[in-house]
């Protein structure tokens, strides 16, 4: 499992703390489909639900996924956002929940028969949590563990019940629970949503229910199993040992001993007497928890095994794993089947009926044939071997080529996931991603706007890139990881704002050409421009149920109550969204953020419903988008130096060191040494600063013959009489100060420019 550091600073760290990180994750496809593996599966029967059977996928997209099954296909019904990062197991406890977590190491409950809205996060663990494990009868009890070698025992039902307490006693509560003593428990918080989908309504409460811990484990927990009635639970993992515990109290029983490596699933029989352990040491293992001993040991792979799935009756197991095969044994004769053969290692199995549903590292879930009744009738199709009781004895029949050849050839059905990309590249003009999937497809992406702008298929991605190379120069305000299967694009202040560039260089229409746009602003107000419109309405109701009547003005400066942004809105604000930073509604991006309570949440930008505040959004975003306040920015001027060529006649316009915008182009310097020239009085710059070829009559002015030509596009515009050069190097027009010190002068020291009087042009 692939750890991601944090990006937050440890309680006890003197430094500043860091501010929240907004970022967005892209698709270019709908919502009925997973862009990564998937981890984990879970089938909620129709005797449980509203008569239609449905299946339950996690994925490294971060999301969930409710699949209304038939005989022959599936159909996506609900799609559950919430987790920030990996799902790494569910399952179903009662008739009704569906629980999750998520190596953004919390866990989330959800209604298994809603649209996606998530009902309380649990947090407790201190790290990734990797698995979870429900008992079947006792259906309020579930169990969790995680890479921090913690193991929690949960009673779900007490868990997300909030207390009847007021506010100002939970927050009471809170307090003597985090900063107590070190013999204070440490107290489970919860986000609760409630109907109208509101995150401000999940404002993370303290919550006097405190899980079962069941401590003992030095090393990370990836795999549980529990018994049906809850009192007896399984635990392994890196440590290579079987624990038993007693839920109930978080007692240690015993402790197995036999795998050479890490444990990656258990599974548990009915009654709790038995246990099958599926390790990276390739042995499944059986063991007699009375006896406290391994009865059996199976070697049927011949690498790590990572997913069990037994038959009702304990009798048969499904193993797979690292080596792609799905097998079936018989825990009894030791007979094994060959069932089929996979792209992508196995991570998950669920049996259902007479099948068996698969989950790969691959986007895709596949249902195959199974015979999970009477798996007795797989076996008269002949072909089995005999599971030996040595590792290496499968590893032989491997090597030798005597593997024996699969049952299935096909699945009953698929139900397709898209490519996870896999590769990218931020591109120099600092909007373009291009990307590259595990198809082998190259795509281009706008990230102001989120869509994919140019789909060359499957070429080579290095050439592509060499081809896209553009010689400019603008700061690295975003960053990029595709953890998620998908784009994910961060934003951090202040160094977000570090990029600007000039509106006719976006086409943008109705502004003047030499207007400045800060582009992580405008995406902003992109991204947020759904849940203005819906905030705008939202405050307009509210004066209406109050009768007042306000204006369209109005409406964005009063309010019910006086939070922070409420009065940030007084503040005039352009809040057109300019057709360069207009996010889909159709694939919408979904955000991921966290505000001052409640923790990191995601939601689609079109979900959002305006009633989200400083409690959920950085404080940071809201400034911008609300009041059009940025942060202090560095480093947004170039200094430099202009001097004649060596050896020309033309008289030295200035002595001093000259500063304008990074983004300022050639051809304004060339415009100031013809305006300088023209009017020697005006030689002297007496602040160095180059105010001239920014806010007066030189903006519009065209190099050459001094004429005012306002609508011209640089590379409309006649050469110049006046050549600027750097380095002995004649610079293009349309090259910015910053391009060409990062290109052509390539010196730490401030940036010296010559310029020419070409005579005859």
């Amino acid at each position: 499992m692939h750890r991601v550091g944090s990006a937050g600073n440890n309680a006890n760290s003197n430094r500043p703390r860091k501010e929240k990180r907004l970022r967005y994750v892209l698709s270019d496809t709908d919502d009925t489909k997973h862009c990564a593996g998937i981890n984990c599966l879970a089938v909620l029967k129709s005797s449980f639900s509203d008569g239609c059977n449905y299946l339950f996928t996690g994925s490294r997209d971060g999301t969930l996924k409710r699949w209304a099954l038939d005989d022959d296909a599936a159909t996506c019904s609900a799609t559950f956002e919430s987790h920030v990062d990996w799902v790494n197991d569910t399952v179903i406890a009662g008739d009704n929940t569906h629980v999750s977590c998520s190596s953004d190491t919390t866990l989330k409950t959800w209604n298994c028969l809603s649209d996606g809205t998530c009902t309380s996060t649990l947090r407790q663990h201190s790290d990734y949590v990797t698995c979870l494990a429900a008992a079947e009868k006792n259906t309020n009890v579930v169990a969790s563990g995680g890479l921090g070698g913690e193991v929690f025992v949960w009673d779900i039902e007490a868990a997300v019940t909030p207390l009847s307490k007021s506010s100002d006693v939970l927050e009471d509560n809170c307090s003597n629970g985090i900063n107590g003593s070190a013999n204070s428990l440490s107290i489970s918080s919860l986000r609760t949503i409630s109907s109208s989908n509101s995150i401000a309504a999940q404002t993370a409460q303290c919550h006097g229910y405190v899980p079962i811990s069941a401590k003992g484990h030095k090393e990370s927990v990836y795999a549980l199993a529990i018994n049906d009635s809850g009192s007896l639970l399984v635990s392994g993992g890196t440590e290579k040992v079987v624990r038993v515990w007693d839920p109930r109290t978080g007692s240690k029983t015993m402790k197995l001993r036999g795998h050479t490596d890490n444990i990656r699933a258990l599974l548990m029989d009915s009654t709790g007497r038995y246990c099958l352990s599926g390790p990276s040491d390739s042995m499944i293992r059986l063991w007699d928890l009375g006896q406290q001993r391994c009865v059996h040991s199976y070697a049927v792979h011949t690498d790590s095994v990572w997913a069990l799935a037994s038959t009702p009756t304990f009798s048969h197991v499904y193993s797979g794993g690292r080596d792609l095969s799905l097998y079936l044994t018989d825990l009894t004769t030791r007979e094994s089947l060959f069932l089929c053969t996979k792209e992508h290692p196995i991570l998950q199995l669920a049996l259902h009926d007479d099948s068996i549903w698969v989950a790969t590292t691959d986007s895709s879930v596949h249902r195959w044939p199974a015979e999970g009744k009477n798996p007795q009738k797989v076996f008269q199709r002949g072909g089995s071997f005999l599971a030996g009781n040595l590792s290496f004895s499968r590893a032989r029949v491997s090597l030798e080529g005597s593997t024996p050849a699969p049952v299935y050839k096909e699945p009953i059905f698929s139900i397709p996931g898209t490519p996870a990309i896999v590769q990218h590249e931020i591109l120099n003009n600092r909007r373009h991603v291009l990307t590259k999937d595990t198809a082998g497809s190259v795509k281009l992406w706008e990230i102001t706007k989120g869509v994919v702008i140019e789909d060359y298929g499957q070429v080579s991605f290095d050439e592509k890139k060499e081809q896209l190379f553009e010689m400019v120069s603008i700061p690295a305000w975003f960053t990029v990881d595709t953890r998620l299967g998908s784009l994910s694009v961060h934003l951090d202040t202040p160094q977000c704002f570090s990029a600007e560039m000039y509106s006719a260089d976006l086409n943008i229409t109705g502004k003047p050409e030499d207007d400045k746009v800060n582009l992580a602003r405008e995406t902003l107000k992109g991204l947020l421009a759904y849940w203005m419109t819906k905030r705008r309405q939202r405050l307009g109701s509210q004066a209406s149920v109050n009768g007042d009547v306000l204006s369209g003005k109005d409406i964005t400066t009063k309010s019910l109550t006086h939070s922070r942004i409420e009065v940030d809105v007084n503040a005039e604000n352009d809040s057109m969204v300019y057709p360069s930073f207009e996010f889909s509604t159709v694939s919408p991006p979904s955000i991921i953020t966290e505000g001052s309570q409640g923790g990191p949440w995601r939601k689609k930008i079109t979900e959002l419903d305006g009633t989200e505040d400083e409690k959920d959004f950085p404080g940071w975003v809201l400034d911008c988008v609300l009041s059009n306040k940025l942060p202090p920015r560095e480093n947004t001027k170039c200094s430099f130096y202009l001097h004649p060529c060596e050896g020309s006649a033309v008289q030295i316009l200035t002595q001093g060191k000259l500063s304008a915008p990074r983004i300022l182009r050639i051809h304004k310097v060339a415009n100031y040494v013809v305006e300088k020239l023209d009017k020697p009085s005006d030689n002297a710059n007496t602040d160095g600063t180059f105010s001239p070829g920014l806010g007066g009559r030189l903006q519009h002015l065209a190099v050459g013959d001094g004429s005012f030509r306002s609508g011209l596009k640089p590379w409309q515009k006649p050469r110049p009489s006046v050549e600027v050069l750097c380095n002995n190097q004649v610079l293009s027009p349309d090259m910015s100060l910053a391009t060409v010190r990062a290109y052509v002068w390539k010196k730490p020291e401030d940036l010296v420019l010559n310029y020419r009087v070409i005579q005859g042009r």
